[in-house]
Order: C-alpha cells, then structure tokens, then sequence
C-alpha cells in the first residue's frame, strides 16, 4: 500500500464495519509507523443483507473526499455485494483514486468488483462459511514476529490458525502478500 501512495501527503482507510474495520485500524497504524503518511480512518456501516434500500453511513470527513486518495477494506469478499455497494457509496465523490483491500478473496463475485490487494485467496463452495478473528491487535505490528495472532476458519472444518504471514495448520496454503 505505501508503495503504491509514497508520493501522497495523507490517504484516508474506510473499513468496512465491524471486522473490516479492525482491519483497517491495524493498517492505518502500521502506515502511521513506516512512513510519514497522514492517515485518515473512518468506518462504513450499512446493511450488508439490504444495502438498496438502507443509507450507507461514513464517518469520514466527505468533504476532505474529493482529490484523495481512498482504500477501501473488509475482511472476507465473497459475492462482492458489500463491496460493490461500498464502492459505489465512493463513486459520488471526485477522487484521485479508490483502492480495495480484503483479507481473504473466496472468489464467488456475482457483482464485477475488482480486489485491488488480498491477504488470501481461498477456494471454497458456496456452502463453507468463512470466518475470520482477528484478535485484540493489542501488539500489532508488521512483521512475522509481531505476536499478533488471527486466525480464520471455514464451517467445513478446515481451520487455518497462525501469526502474520504464517499458517501453521495447511501446509498447502500459500504465505499471504504483506497488506502493506
């Protein structure tokens, strides 16, 4: 993420509530620690099973929105709905430019929405359910030795436990690209 916004003054991180939130408060501190990024952070609440017919509530300053430079984050993109309909709540605004970030891509899109970075991507069937725990991020940091433990798991009964970058349980998982 840095990477592609080390010329920027400051980006604003909209996490969708509540897990994708949590993420993004993990990813906003740990730009706030390896640059000189101003880091803006805001919560997107909205009905995931109506969003239609339910306003989508941000607690960014809109007004700061046009020119910017918005990453958008949730935990797990599974149809895309909540996603795309995020996207959208975005799209009103002249940005410079809207990024998404997604910690696990079951890959299911019905809706065109393109995950601009993943953490992982897992093949399942439609009948798994995914669910991800992120822990109280306490000591987060960024690195494998960070402490920090999360884990997700599908109803299948294949968990995957593990530290960042590390998963212990499948040997037959590939290590997740670094969020930042």
């Amino acid at each position: 993420l840095y990477e592609n916004n080390y010329e920027e003054k400051e980006v604003y991180i909209a996490g969708i509530a509540e897990r994708g939130f949590l993420l993004a408060e993990r990813i906003a501190k740990v730009l706030r620690s390896i640059s000189n990024l101003k880091v803006h952070l805001g919560k997107i609440k909205m009905d995931k099973k109506d969003p239609m017919n339910t306003a989508i509530e941000c607690t960014l300053d809109d007004k700061k929105l046009p020119g910017e430079v918005v990453l958008l984050v949730d935990d797990v993109v599974n149809s895309g709905r909540t996603l795309v309909y995020a996207v959208n709540y975005f799209l009103q605004f002249p940005l410079k430019k809207l990024r998404t970030i997604v910690l696990i891509d079951r890959k299911h899109n019905n809706f065109p929405v393109k995950v601009d970075y993943v953490g992982i991507s897992l093949s399942t069937t439609l009948q798994e359910h995914v669910s991800v725990e992120l822990g109280n991020g306490a000591d987060s940091g960024h690195g494998a030795d960070s402490g920090t433990r999360g884990s997700f798991g599908l109803s299948s009964g294949r968990d995957v436990q593990g530290e960042a970058g590390e998963f212990s349980d499948r040997a037959d998982l590939p290590e997740p690209d670094c969020l930042c």
